[in-house]
This record gives C-alpha cells, sequence and structure tokens, in this order.
C-alpha cells in the first residue's frame, strides 16, 4: 500500500468518525429527522449534478435501482436517521463506538447467516471486539447511560448490517456518484416522511456553531468521505480498503473528547483498544482469505 493510499484511508476514517460529534452538534439545536434530511436533500442534488457533469447517467439497471433504495433507505434513512434521534441524549463517542462494530456485525452475520468463511483470525478478531464492546458497555451503563439512545443506535448498526449484506455484491458500473447521490435523495425523502409522522416542527436555535457544523456533515461526511471511499477502493480493492475502519473507534472518541468535552475513562480507553484490535484481526483474515482465493490454495 503507498503513501497516498495510507493517507486516503486515514482520511476517510477520520471524517467518517467525526461525523458524530457534528451530529451531536446539530441535533442539540435542530430537529434531527429535519436536519438529516435536509442533508441528505442537499448532498444528494450536489452528488447527481456533479455526476451529470461527469457523464455518468441516471438510467441504472433493475439490481442497481434496487440496490440504491435498500441503501438509501436503510444507510441513510433507518441507520443515520436513528443516530440521529438518539444522539440528543446520548453521547457522541457511544454512538461511534457502538457504529464501528459494523465491520464485525457484517462479518458474524455473514457467517451465521450467509455461511461465509470466517479464517481463526477472524474468529479471533470477533471475539476479542465484542469482548471491548462489552468492556465499554458495562461501564457506561453503570454510569448511567441513556439506554433509549443506546437501543437505537444498536438498532441503527443492525439496520446498517442488514443492507451491507444484502448489497454488497451488487455492481455500480461506472456511476458511483450517481448511485451515492439517488441514495442520499432516498434516504431525504424517506426521513422527511419520518419527521412528519414523528410531528416533528421546524424549531432551530440558529448559531455559528450550527451553521458550521451542519456545513461540514452535509460536504465532508456527505459527499468528500464517500468520494475518498470509492477512490481508495479502486486504487487498493475493498477488502484492503476495509481495513481503515479499525481506526474508526480511535478517532471517534477521540474528536468528540477534544471537541465536546466529553468524558474518555480508563475502561474506555481500554474497551476502544479492544475493539480496534478486534476490527483491524477481522479485515485482515479477509486479506488472507482473499490471497488464499487468488492463489487457489
Amino acid at each position: 500500500m503507498d503513501f497516498r493510499a495510507l493517507a486516503m484511508g486515514l482520511a476517510f476514517a477520520f471524517i467518517w468518525a467525526s461525523a458524530f460529534t457534528s451530529a451531536r452538534i446539530i441535533v442539540a439545536d435542530a430537529p434531527p429527522l429535519s436536519a438529516l434530511a435536509l442533508r441528505f436533500l442537499i448532498s444528494g442534488c450536489l452528488g447527481v449534478g456533479i455526476a451529470l457533469a461527469l457523464g455518468q447517467s441516471w438510467r441504472l439497471t433493475r439490481a442497481q435501482w434496487q440496490a440504491t433504495a435498500l441503501f438509501g433507505i436503510a444507510q441513510n434513512g433507518l441507520y443515520l436517521g436513528l443516530n440521529f434521534v438518539a444522539m440528543q441524549t446520548l453521547e457522541a463517542s457511544m454512538a461511534a463506538i457502538i457504529a464501528s462494530t459494523m465491520p464485525l456485525l457484517v462479518a458474524l452475520f455473514g457467517w451465521i447467516v450467509l455461511g461465509e468463511r470466517v479464517r481463526p483470525l477472524g474468529m479471533l478478531g470477533l471475539a476479542i471486539g465484542f469482548a471491548g464492546v462489552a468492556i465499554i458497555m458495562g461501564s457506561r451503563i453503570t454510569q448511567g447511560v441513556d439506554l433509549y439512545g443506546l437501543a437505537l443506535c444498536i438498532a441503527g448498526v443492525f439496520a446498517l448490517t442488514a443492507a451491507t449484506l444484502a448489497v454488497r455484491s451488487a455492481s455500480s458500473g461506472g456511476n458511483v456518484l450517481m448511485i451515492v447521490g439517488l441514495q442520499m435523495l432516498m434516504g431525504a425523502a424517506a426521513l422527511e416522511v419520518a419527521a412528519l409522522a414523528a410531528g416533528e416542527t421546524w424549531a432551530v436555535t440558529w448559531s455559528w456553531k450550527l451553521i458550521a457544523a451542519f456545513a461540514y456533515t452535509t460536504l465532508f461526511p456527505g459527499l468528500i468521505a464517500t468520494l475518498i471511499w470509492f477512490l481508495l477502493v479502486r486504487r487498493v480493492g475493498a477488502v484492503r480498503a476495509a481495513t481503515f475502519h479499525f481506526l474508526s473507534p480511535f478517532f471517534g472518541v477521540t474528536i468528540a473528547a477534544i471537541l465536546l468535552g466529553e468524558r474518555l475513562g480508563p475502561l474506555d480507553v481500554a474497551g476502544v483498544a479492544v475493539i480496534m484490535a478486534g476490527i483491524l484481526a477481522v479485515q485482515l483474515s479477509k486479506q488472507t482469505l482473499s490471497a488464499v482465493k487468488t492463489t487457489g490454495r
């Protein structure tokens, strides 16, 4: 892996993890579902507009439309919608830690439900990763974490895991940015329906901090991180690119501690380190398995 790929991977992991801190700032002063719907409407329009300018087509195959709808609603609607609602009462660091378990859950349910092969290193990684989650959960629950918000985040990461397993074999062809933009627009529509059903009102406490957080989350996690991810996958492959997910728990809790002043106790540090080790082991085992398949051994 060359220096450019390393820089791209670090940038992606940092931006992805920082989204939880910016979301926490947004939901403190704006209705969560409506704010997220607006974010995706803007990001989606920008994405589709840029895709059209690059010559990409919105004429997708039936399978691509199905995958786009499923992932747009599951990731942008359910996963992020539940996280935005949860972070009204749950710290950004806790939400980031739960979300970072997605690679572990994908490997676990890929093995249990789809019968995918998991090498011994991957099995060890799953055990270590979930042990780290247990360490942090036990510590936070005894300190009075909001259980409703916690449950919403857990439901959200399970929704994202299911969508990832369902659509990861779908091909985007040459319309990557178009598909990402359409996913965002579908998520915006689903979130607006949910906001209306929940009776949200557009009650916003305007401040420079809110405007900055909204602009950042719309442009960086919304568009730039997505573009970096696809460029990284094109450069090193999906399996090697996914290895950078192991940095997400560290970046997530560190950014929240620095910008929001969230507490970071000894058990949190230990738990994050254990989760990182587990995710890294799972991703490295996938690289090994991929190499074995390639060589036919």
